[in-house]
């Protein structure tokens, strides 16, 4: 349910954005108020958090769904998430990499979100590389595409970079950059969150 929450907030499927984003929260926190041992509760927590701005809250959480379930590869993604958006990316990367180290064959989001821990340490061509790998299990990935369309944008690689967009909009026609800024662009260093905006605005987004 709490997840559920979150997904009507990143699509804009709810009318009350905030609510939705609140109650995903609650709903997590009661996962550990019944069980304070059960390690997806608290990585779930570790993945809500950013969205408050509450980043050491996030990266506790992580920590402790890691002590919880060492090799859970899924403890290990979601921390490196909440690290990417603390603007921790190199230690975001090893988390990352020790996911996909446990679980090879996961989801497509491991990658992408890889993609985003190396573009925003500034490894362009590795960002590039974790990005295609995303596609090659969700050809369909928005996050994975967008991705792309920001780094080559960085890169200077325009062209590469407007077809990304046009992936993008076949995706989503409707999607809408301002959304996406509020939504999905959580770093805590403010100006991460608008070099990306400018690059996809560049790249071709609105």
């Amino acid at each position: 349910m709490a997840g559920s929450h979150l997904y009507d907030y990143l699509l804009g499927a709810t009318k009350s954005p905030q609510e939705s984003l609140e109650k995903a929260i609650e709903l997590a926190q009661m996962i550990i108020a019944m069980d304070d041992g059960y390690p997806s509760g608290h990585a779930l927590l570790s993945c809500l958090y950013p969205y408050k701005r509450e980043y050491d809250k996030a990266i506790a959480e992580g920590e402790r769904a890691i002590a919880l379930n060492p090799s859970g590869a899924n403890m290990h993604a979601w921390y490196g998430v909440s690290l990417t958006f603390a603007c921790r990316p190199e230690e975001a990367i090893t988390s990352l990499k020790k996911a996909i180290r446990l679980n090879p064959f996961g989801p497509s989001w491991y990658f992408a979100t890889l993609g985003g821990a190396y573009r925003l340490a500034g490894r362009f061509e590795e960002a590039v590389s974790a990005y295609k790998k995303a596609l090659q299990r969700a050809p369909n990935s928005l996050l994975a595409h967008l991705g792309l369309a920001s780094a080559y944008s960085l890169m200077g690689r325009e062209k590469d970079a407007r077809a990304e967009v046009a992936e993008v909009l076949r995706i989503n026609p409707k999607f809408s950059l301002d959304h996406f800024a509020k939504t999905g662009l959580l770093y805590k260093d403010q100006s991460e969150n608008d070099k990306i905006v400018n690059a996809m605005r560049k790249a071709g987004l609105k």
